[in-house]
């Protein structure tokens, strides 16, 4: 995968023609209406996704983003498509990244959902990158249990993906969670049977944090919209420190994404261990 360049000004006249500013989420999501997963983003039997190097791009540098597709985090998406997703891409190339490989994962609850994990494939290119995104079905159910499957998107990243960014050049991707919600604590392993269909062992949250901190730097962005919402923020700073990024406007997100992904290629790219994310102010930051 990831064998094509993005090119803000093809997908602006692609917006255009299909219409993305206007069109309803269930106009554009279209397996909303279906009611179920696109069968490529099942994530029952697939053993890896890879962000490999290629011609085109022979640095190739993962990033997952995983959206919580939950009943209060569907306009997430859907703003993505519209215009958030070539904010994304376009400043990531802008400012220094050139062979970012873009993976999306759709969380949901795996104690109430039907689809609680949706997996894309690691893509570079405009074209490809809006198709996974729109084969995303917004499921728009999560529950009363007091959180969200954000840490699928850990196991996933840390058992499902290879890369050359680390089998290579042992260089850290960047993962990233959004949601609103605090974390589910456990992922049992009748859990994963069922959404793998295979597996074993049960998992703490803290187990799949680390396995997916040995090949990604790991982020979640809180979307602070609710009471509910900003409650979830001490648990997710207990966890994260300060690669939990609170944010009030959603439509930052973008270039909250862009940052943390430049700073921290910049980090490794300058032989630095980490970015020191603290001096950034998220709630006065320039859009593209």
């Amino acid at each position: 995968m990831g064998g094509t360049r993005y090119n803000v000004s093809k997908r602006a006249i692609k917006a255009m023609k299909e219409g993305y500013a206007s069109k309803s989420v269930n106009e554009i999501f279209k397996q909303n209406i279906e009611r179920k997963a696109h069968n490529s983003m099942n994530p029952n039997g697939v053993n890896f996704r890879e962000a490999r190097d290629s011609e085109v791009h022979p640095n190739s540098f993962p990033i997952i983003l995983g959206l919580d597709v939950t009943g209060s985090m569907g306009h997430i998406p859907h703003d993505l498509i519209k215009d958030g997703l070539p904010k994304l891409m376009g400043g990531i190339i802008q400012n220094g990244v050139p062979d970012a490989s873009l993976l999306f994962l759709g969380i949901g609850d795996h104690e109430c959902d039907s689809y609680p994990l949706q997996v894309g494939q690691f893509e570079s290119g405009d074209d490809e990158l809006d198709m996974w995104l729109t084969r995303t079905y917004i499921e728009s159910g999560g529950g009363g249990n007091g959180g969200e499957s954000y840490l699928l998107a850990w196991y996933f990243a840390a058992f499902h993906t290879k890369t050359d960014a680390y089998e290579k050049r042992n260089q850290k991707g960047i993962l990233v969670t959004i949601g609103d919600e605090p974390n589910l604590k456990t992922l049992p392993a009748s859990a994963v049977r069922e959404i793998m269909g295979s597996g074993q062992q049960t998992f703490t949250q803290a187990e799949l944090l680390a396995a997916a901190q040995k090949k990604y730097e790991v982020f979640h962005i809180n979307v602070c919209h609710s009471y509910r919402a900003t409650k979830a923020e001490k648990g997710w700073k207990d966890l994260l420190g300060q690669n939990c990024i609170s944010v009030e406007d959603y439509k930052t997100i973008p270039e909250v994404v862009k940052k943390l992904v430049c700073d921290n290629y910049q980090a490794v790219e300058s032989k630095t261990d980490s970015t020191d994310i603290s001096g950034i102010n998220f709630d006065d930051i320039d859009m593209l």
